[in-house]
C-alpha cells in the first residue's frame, strides 16, 4: 500500500513532466480545508488533493467546494482502490490521477484532464499573496499604497481595480519568484515602513520547483 509520504516527491516530478514550468507550493490553507499542493503554472492555478489508498473520502467533499472555490483547475491524485469510484466523488471538470503500485514505487496516469473550475473566485487567490507581494501589484499599477488599511480592504481595491486576467499574471508571476528565504525580513521590513511592529522571525515552509 502506498501512503501520502510514497507519492508527494514523485508526483511532483510527474507534474512537471506533463506541465512544463510550474512552482510548487505544499499545504497551504483555503477556506475550511487545506490544499495538499499548490502548483502555480504561467497563467493559472492549481489545486491538488491526494487521496492515497490508505485515505478515505470523509472530508472529500467539504474540500471540492473549497477547491473550486480558490483554484482554476482542480486534479485529484487517488490510489487504485479508489480509481473505479471517484469519478462519483468529484465534478466532472477535475482532473484525475490514478497512481498504481509497481515494484514497491508509484506510478502515474492522468485519467482525465482538468477543465477551469466554473466558480473560482480570485479575490479568494489573493489571500494567498503576501502583504509585500500586495504591494508589489499596487505599485505595478500605479494604485495607492493604502498603508493604514488592512490585507482584505487592499484585496478589495486590487479585486475592483485592475483587470482580472492581467491580475492572475501578475500574481502566478510573483508566486514563480516568491523566496523564502528572505520572507521573513522583507514583512517585516514592510511593516516598519508602514509604521507597525516588526514580528518576531519566525520559519517558513521552503519548496522551490521550476
Amino acid at each position: 500500500m502506498l501512503y501520502d509520504k510514497d507519492i508527494r516527491e514523485p508526483l511532483f516530478d510527474f507534474l512537471e513532466e506533463n506541465f512544463g514550468r510550474v512552482r510548487i507550493l505544499e499545504e497551504k490553507n483555503m477556506g475550511k480545508s487545506r490544499a495538499d499542493i499548490v502548483m502555480i503554472t504561467e497563467n493559472a492555478f492549481f489545486g491538488v488533493e491526494i487521496k492515497s489508498d490508505a485515505d478515505t473520502y470523509a472530508r472529500l467533499k467539504r474540500q471540492v467546494k473549497d477547491y473550486d472555490t480558490f483554484f482554476d483547475y482542480n486534479i485529484i491524485a487517488v490510489g487504485s482502490s479508489h480509481a473505479h469510484h471517484i469519478t462519483e466523488h468529484v465534478p466532472e471538470w477535475w482532473g484525475i490521477i490514478t497512481i498504481d503500485e509497481i515494484d514497491g514505487k508509484p506510478d502515474f496516469y492522468m485519467y482525465r484532464k482538468a477543465e477551469h473550475a466554473p466558480e473560482v473566485d480570485i479575490k479568494q487567490q489573493l489571500t494567498f499573496m503576501w502583504r509585500p507581494e500586495l504591494a508589489d501589484i499596487q505599485a505595478l499599477n500605479d494604485m495607492p499604497k493604502y498603508k493604514d488599511k488592512s490585507k482584505q480592504f487592499v484585496i478589495d481595491k486590487v479585486y475592483d481595480k485592475i483587470p482580472h486576467d492581467l491580475l492572475k499574471n501578475q500574481m502566478c508571476a510573483m508566486l514563480f519568484e516568491r523566496d523564502y528565504n528572505s520572507i521573513a525580513e522583507r514583512i517585516n521590513a514592510y511593516r516598519v515602513e508602514n509604521g507597525q511592529k516588526a514580528r518576531r522571525k519566525r520559519k517558513y515552509k521552503k519548496r522551490k520547483r521550476i
